[in-house]
């Protein structure tokens, strides 16, 4: 069967990314499936990640690899060396990609944490503890002028993340970076939630921990980076910060049903912090590398 690929315009494009889009349609005019391809900047050059979806039915007609081949086109055109895709485990994408030529590179297990079933005096006791030469400090939104620079250094603490096989590259991180990721979630109406632990010795930012809360405070929130520079590890700042995120939570959304994480299989450390917090696992999702 014959299958119409269209370039689309797509405007959903970040400070450090662009992203190509794709439609795929039968000899009606029916859309069918589609691909998008992010091209990343800033220390990922490199890569490129793909999100490919072909509606159920036409499955098997060879729609995916129409796409798929349109999608490492323009890869190969943008100078990148790897294509980058996740699939949940046991899902049409997991038999699909490697078929393609794909191989495994990471595996991440994603868990929930139901904000109903948070122990509040438990939580407290965590958060309580003392960490000598440390403070916890937070706020929404943007950061504040007065820790922009160190929290932009902190991120560095992302640098060495156990990321398996993946080709993932160090992300430049920068002012500037850090403000337009903040500005990207108020501009999609969700609310960015931070909590750092300061060095009460030189005021710099020892770790973070992001939460984006959906814009009406219902549903589940998203963890999104926890990190802990390397000279501050062996503290406990990461299980500190991320019990007083989840205390901000549960405390301001009343109607938010609970927390989503995901973290890298091999990273034993954080999976063991948001165990010990309560979180249950949910699914796995294998992600998938093709290089180029």
């Amino acid at each position: 069967m014959s299958f119409r690929i269209t370039p689309l315009t797509d405007p959903a494009h970040g400070a450090h990314s662009r992203r190509l889009a794709w439609l795929a349609s039968d000899a009606d005019s029916i859309p069918v499936g589609t691909a998008y391809l992010r091209l990343f900047d800033g220390g990922q050059e490199h890569l490129a990640e793909l999100t490919l979806h072909v509606h159920p039915v036409e499955r098997r007609k060879g729609v995916g690899s129409q796409l798929l081949d349109t999608a490492v086109a323009a890869a190969r055109d943008n100078a990148r060396r790897c294509v980058s895709a996740q699939a949940q485990a046991g899902s049409p994408g997991d038999h699909f990609l490697p078929a393609r030529g794909f191989r495994r590179v990471l595996t991440l297990r994603f868990a929930r944490l139901p904000l109903a079933d948070v122990d509040a005096i438990a939580l407290a006791e965590i958060i309580e503890r003392p960490h000598p030469g440390y403070r916890l400090a937070s706020w929404q939104g943007t950061v504040p002028d007065d820790l922009a620079q160190a929290f932009a250094a902190s991120h560095r603490a992302m640098d060495d993340m156990p990321m398996e096989d993946t080709d993932h590259g160090i992300v430049a991180w920068d002012v500037d970076r850090v403000r337009a990721a903040a500005k990207a979630v108020e501009e999609r109406g969700d609310q960015l939630h931070t909590v750092v632990a300061i060095d009460t010795a030189d005021g710099s930012i020892a770790g973070f921990t992001e939460l984006v809360v959906p814009g009406n405070g219902t549903g589940d929130g998203q963890h999104y980076g926890t990190g802990v520079l390397p000279e501050h590890r062996g503290h406990g700042l990461g299980r500190w910060m991320k019990a007083e995120s989840i205390r901000q939570a549960h405390g301001r959304y009343p109607d938010l049903g609970g927390l989503l994480t995901d973290t890298a299989d091999s990273n034993t450390h954080m999976r063991h912090i948001s165990d010990s917090l309560g979180y249950v696992p949910t699914h796995t999702t294998l992600q998938y590398q093709l290089d180029l």
